[in-house]
């Protein structure tokens, strides 16, 4: 029998889930719309790095400190998705404490202590009172406001206890035990007044017969009802089963609802990253808990797949409202916007709109995509082609990527502006392109008059990428010198994105070889943002040996990154599917590898997802763990169960894994629910409850049948 629930908790639960740059540091998985915990010090309450809307380093919110012991190491934390158990024992103290913040912004925490001494123990309630300067013991509340100059506006927090005594102090004598609940409510002043905040932190504080065991067993039924609304996929190959589901969470974890400033809508943040200096209230240096453009579209492309489409319509209502006069997508705060990335927003709101065929959404989001193309193409064509010049290295998303400095001999200085050259890219002509190809299918959807200019530069831009950037010789494309078409000759792995787009053709086949060749992108941990055979390929990172952005620092000269292996697997099983499936094997190889760079050390017990990766070793090379900048879910649902949906039809079309069975189901495209199995009869399976061959189900009834895995189409009656 297949299990077919999901209980995130039991799934994805690890034990002593800490951060790989600060040991000490636990990290939390349930995140509020605004509220969440960059990392936790192994101590009661919450004291680390907790932050609201954006980076912001509050070092306390509250804790309980107690008269016994000072260290609360070494301890065992339990972590789920949806709170974090923390216990510790010596011979002094037993502590015990169940901890979590809810999408309404309350951060939770229910402890419980025992005195195992013979001396008498008091433990007091613990909190800063540049955030809680007004206490009414009376009815056990705290509240207070914060300014927060950096992002212009108030915090509001009231803090409630369930026992009063513990504001002075309990008194707990040998061999007693006590047990509480302490809950702090953040809002922003003028949105959220402090009647409501007391009111949110009363239901954990000042409810009847509410237990501790209760209170987390709610937080866990809350939390996994958004979990109701993705797929299923079930198969019989654990390590993407998990993944499958980490995924998921990651796209929960980041997702956000700020409602305030420039961000009125849903969103996923790319990061809840950690990697900024830490002082009080301070934050300094590049942060991720913002929208940024480059990531955007990743988002969409795995949450399209949400039988909610409002978190993928608050992304791009969020974008519309902040886009400059020059048609560009910033990265947005909720008091400011900054630089723009290249990105591939419009290719991605077509893939959306395929599954959910919401016309007057489109008719809203359209004029906004429009200005994205033709405002790009205004300002970075080059003069003499459609091809798009990219003068700053990183705004395409990828710094430091050895090309620009190709035509200077690789300089040892990379920051001398006179040794760099602006560069057609091959990867912003590609977004370039699927942008316009997704603007034109969605202006063909309205009647939107704009369509034949659209499709006329799409054509002629891929003529431009195939006949300028593919070089016969060495069988692969290249970036080019913005004044003369010379080729860069560096193998970067945007040299993959043509195929990705799907505007090769035959005569191209021999440069996917380059991705199998161990010299070049084969490395022992695919796949290198450039080819190892890069007179300046860093497998970890720098510039020739120096560290020129620290030692965690995001340059593409080597490193293997997450969001460029999604794009080359999507490439890669499209190409293979093309041709025969004469790459499925590949595939296989590389998807699991790519699973695997989700855990700690390959220890699927530990889910860990960062910004990139040593492509040799396969070392951690950021931070940020549970980072969202590439996407997962839908690689599995087009190419390995094989669902493509299409404007008129469903087709089905897997790549070879070598499964014994898979199942996935629960998906809504158009309408439609959709649930596809496959058995493989000659593999005993023993209490599988599905039906031998390769299936499709719609609404319940079976529609297509094979015996064997092989590409099928239904057509759209709706």
């Amino acid at each position: 029998m297949v299990k077919t629930y999901i209980n995130i908790d039991e799934e994805l639960h690890c034990v002593n889930r800490n951060l790989h740059a600060i040991p000490r540091a636990t990290t939390m998985g349930p995140t509020g719309a605004r509220l969440w915990v960059d990392y936790l010090e192994p101590m009661p309450g919450f004291c680390g790095a907790i932050d609201f809307i954006h980076k912001l380093n509050i070092p306390m919110l509250f804790s309980v400190k107690n008269s016994l012991v000072e260290s609360f190491e070494p301890c065992k934390t339990d972590w789920y998705p949806s709170y974090l158990h923390m216990k510790f024992i010596n011979s002094k103290v037993k502590f015990e404490e169940k901890k979590f913040i809810t999408w309404d912004d309350c951060a939770v925490s229910c402890q419980k202590w025992e005195n195992l001494s013979m001396d008498s123990m008091t433990i007091k309630l613990q909190y800063d009172n540049r955030l809680l300067n007004l206490i009414n013991i009376s009815e056990g509340f705290l509240q207070g406001t914060l300014r927060l100059d950096k992002h212009d506006y108030e915090l509001n927090a009231v803090l409630s206890v369930s026992n009063e005594s513990l504001v002075n102090g309990i008194v707990l004598l040998p061999g007693e035990k006590v047990e509480f609940t302490i809950a702090i409510s953040i809002g922003i002043k003028g949105i959220e007044d402090m009647n409501t905040l007391r009111t949110r932190v009363m239901y954990y504080t000042h409810k009847k017969n509410c237990s501790v065991n209760r209170i987390v067993k709610e937080q866990q039924k809350n939390y996994s009802k958004w979990f109701n609304g993705i797929p299923i996929f079930i198969s019989s190959d654990k390590l993407i089963n998990k993944t499958w589901l980490y995924r998921w969470f990651i796209l929960r974890h980041n997702l956000s609802d700020p409602r305030f400033g420039r961000i009125k809508y849903p969103a996923f943040y790319e990061g809840r990253s950690h990697k900024m200096k830490k002082d009080p209230l301070a934050p300094t240096g590049w942060e991720f808990s913002k929208i940024i453009p480059f990531s955007v579209p990743t988002h969409i492309m795995d949450a399209r797949w949400y039988h909610d489409p409002v978190y993928c319509i608050g992304t791009l209502l969020n974008m519309k409202n902040n886009q400059d006069e020059d048609g560009f997508y910033p990265c947005i705060f909720v008091d400011k916007t900054l630089h723009s990335y290249a990105n591939f927003i419009g290719w991605a709101t077509y893939q959306f709109y395929l599954i959910h065929r919401d016309k007057s959404f489109i008719e809203t989001i359209l004029p906004s995509l429009k200005k994205q193309v033709f405002g790009e193409r205004n300002k970075l064509k080059s003069k003499n082609d459609e091809l798009i010049i990219e003068y700053n290295h990183g705004l395409t998303g990828k710094e430091y990527q050895p090309s620009y400095w190709y035509f200077h001999m690789y300089p040892d200085d990379c920051f001398d502006k006179t040794k760099y050259t602006p560069l057609k890219r091959v990867d912003r002509s590609v977004y370039h392109y699927l942008n316009l190809m997704g603007t034109w299918q969605l202006c063909k959807e309205i009647g939107d008059a704009d369509e034949s200019e659209i499709i006329a530069i799409a054509g002629q831009l891929k003529e431009d990428i195939l006949n300028k950037m593919w070089d016969k010789e060495t069988n692969f494309f290249y970036d080019l010198h913005y004044e003369n078409d010379a080729k860069a000759l560096v193998k970067n792995i945007v040299g993959f994105y043509p195929y990705w787009a799907q505007i090769t053709g035959s005569e191209h086949e021999k440069g996917l070889m380059h991705l199998f060749n161990s010299n070049e992108f084969n490395t022992p941990c695919p796949f290198p943002s450039v080819a190892a055979d890069c007179p300046v390929y860093q497998p970890e990172g720098g510039w020739k040996g120096k560290f020129i952005k620290g030692r965690y620092g995001c340059v593409w000269d080597g490193p293997t990154w997450p969001y460029t292996n999604s794009i080359v697997l999507d490439a890669l099983a499209k190409e293979s599917k093309r041709r025969g499936h004469i790459f499925d094997k590949y595939f296989e190889h590389y998807f699991r590898e790519y699973s695997l760079l989700h855990y700690l050390n390959r220890d699927i017990e530990k889910p860990y997802l960062v910004e990139h990766y040593n492509s040799q070793t396969g070392e951690l090379l950021s931070y940020e763990v549970d980072y969202n900048h590439s996407f997962y879910i839908d690689l599995v649902i087009k190419h390995i169960a094989g669902l493509n949906v299409e404007r008129d039809r469903l087709v089905l079309d897997p790549v070879y894994m070598d499964l014994d069975y898979f199942i996935l189901d629960n998906v809504k495209v158009n309408g439609y629910l959709i649930k596809i199995t496959y058995k493989d009869p000659r593999r005993h399976s023993a209490g599988l409850d599905i039906l031998d061959g390769y299936r499709l189900y719609i609404d319940n009834e079976q529609v297509l049948y094979s015996e064997r895995l092989e590409r099928m189409e239904f057509p759209f009656t709706k």
